[in-house]
């Protein structure tokens, strides 16, 4: 490989990777520019996280081959590239929850001082680089004390500890960070660049890409599409390289008089108590008519989760009412709550919504599996079976055997098992937390179209999202929630991206 580049610290070749049935990648070309953020797109399944991996040394390509600074190279393991200086941030953390920061800040790459390990210097060094994210986090601290983005951040640390980093591949790093983390952060990889480090950051958030890449590849079908400087590019040319043209979040267009629509919840004067004085939630109060789908949008750390979290009996320490179908329920458990009616998806669909070690089939049925169970305490086969195949069929999941793990899913089926999960409960209500996260944007109209399906069907809906765009097209009403305060709760033309971001930071004004 000559050096016809300079500014090219790796260059894959013509990189093809098969799996049983599934061509994966499809003669990929692709570039990581020295000093760079070089920014990865593509749909789920488009194969731009299975060239990462061989990248980073996970999995080896089927065919291609690998140049790092003009010279071939072959990693058999992590160890081979990262001892080349080429290391991951996988979206799903990879982090020890029983120990403490600074242990998992060093596993694996352990300081010793007379054949014993230096504790003192991993506290001093985990100290250094928690100060260089602005994050002084107690190094002593259990890493599942931690809520998801400290974690994130705890993770982004580790590989910044790597003496020899050239390469940092970072799959959705921003997916649980609050704006101030992300900013932040995109200050660190600044100043990575600036050394010379090459990033490569995989996002689906568009808008963010803009503002932190420089280069654009976009992969579709295991091929790579189109590349181009960010300069030279904007969101809707993005979009259309990704998946053609006509594609956008699908806008919900019914005519229906909500106001004469009966309520089937009523929240009222719900308050959450902080530890430490204050309140998560302070006397927020809204309804949900039958078939509607309501919205709640607010930045991180604005209440929303815990509204659920109340909702479903994991906040026995709450106040105030919750009236289902004119009646006002006492909430006892999750297991309760689901026996009512309600349907939760949880935002962390890897950690709360799925079972790993289980198949597709399995994690559908989990929710449910009291209802294939005859007296004697055993699962009637056929009914399981048949139950499985009928969700599958009616959420559309994408999957040739119902039998395979979980894992052999891509992210947006697997959101779609989380889905039929709790579709098969038969729910009246559901509370969908982040429905979107870390999926392409294909797969985000296909969740929005299960959602409209369900609504149609009369399924009353609470959503939560993060991003302006998805929340207004897939909401009827939306309530905002700043500083666990309702400020908001916007209806026809009066829901804008002015508004809603208006909205979300009066709570903080307030306070």
């Amino acid at each position: 490989m000559s050096n016809e580049n300079e500014e090219i610290y790796l260059h894959a070749e013509k990189i093809d990777k098969i799996y049983p049935g599934t061509k994966a990648l499809d003669q990929v070309s692709f570039d990581i520019k020295r000093g760079k953020v070089n920014v990865l797109i593509g749909e789920n399944g488009a194969g731009k996280s299975t060239l990462m991996r061989i990248i980073a040394g996970i999995e080896k390509p089927s065919a291609g081959k690998l140049y790092l600074q003009g010279k071939e190279v072959e990693f058999n393991s992590t160890v081979d590239a990262r001892a080349h200086g080429i290391a991951i941030i996988h979206q799903e953390l990879c982090l020890f929850p029983n120990m403490t920061v600074f242990q998992n800040l060093f596993m694996a790459s352990e300081r010793t001082k007379g054949g014993v390990l230096d504790d003192a210097e991993h506290r001093k060094l985990a100290k250094q680089v928690l100060a260089r994210l602005n994050y002084p986090i107690d190094p002593d601290t259990m890493v599942g004390d931690l809520r998801v983005g400290q974690q994130q951040m705890i993770e982004i640390a580790r590989n910044l500890l790597i003496p020899n980093l050239k390469i940092l591949i970072m799959d959705e790093p921003t997916s649980s960070l609050s704006e101030q983390e992300v900013d932040v952060l995109f200050n660190i990889m600044r100043e990575l660049t600036a050394t010379g480090i090459s990033i490569v950051y995989i996002s689906h958030r568009l808008e963010e890409l803009m503002r932190i890449g420089d280069f654009v590849t976009i992969f579709r079908d295991g091929k790579l599409v189109a590349d181009a400087a960010v300069k030279d590019i904007d969101v809707p040319w993005i979009v259309k390289q990704m998946v053609g043209e006509g594609k956008s979040y699908p806008k919900r267009d019914v005519a229906v008089d909500w106001d004469k629509q009966e309520n089937v919840l009523e929240v009222k004067n719900l308050s959450l108590p902080k530890n430490g004085g204050g309140y998560l939630l302070n006397n927020v109060s809204f309804n949900l008519k039958n078939g509607e789908i309501l919205g709640i949008y607010g930045l991180l750390g604005a209440g929303r989760t815990e509204i659920f979290e109340c909702i479903m009996g994991m906040r026995p320490n709450h106040t105030g009412d919750i009236i289902l179908n004119g009646k006002k329920i006492e909430i006892q458990s999750v297991a309760d709550q689901i026996d009512k009616g309600f349907a939760w998806l949880p935002e962390d669909r890897q950690r709360e919504g799925l079972v790993q070690t289980m198949s597709i089939a399995k994690n559908i049925a989990l929710s449910n599996i009291g209802k294939y169970t005859n007296p004697l305490g055993l699962i009637d086969k056929s009914k399981e079976d048949a139950a499985e195949a009928e969700m599958i069929k009616d959420v559309h999941i994408k999957v040739a055997d119902k039998d395979l793990p979980i894992l052999s899913l891509s992210g947006g089926n697997q959101q779609k098992v989380v889905f039929a999960k709790g579709a098969l409960t038969n729910p009246q209500i559901m509370l969908l937390d982040e429905p979107s996260r870390g999926i392409d944007i294909g797969a985000k109209t296909e969740i929005f179209h299960l959602i409209y399906q369900y609504a149609k069907r009369g399924v009353s809906l609470l959503v939560i999202s993060s991003e302006l765009e998805e929340i207004i097209a897939i909401a009827d009403r939306i309530l905002v929630l700043s500083n666990g305060i309702k400020t908001a709760e916007l209806t026809g033309d009066d829901i804008t991206q002015d508004n809603l971001v208006k909205a979300s930071y009066m709570g903080h004004k307030a306070n």
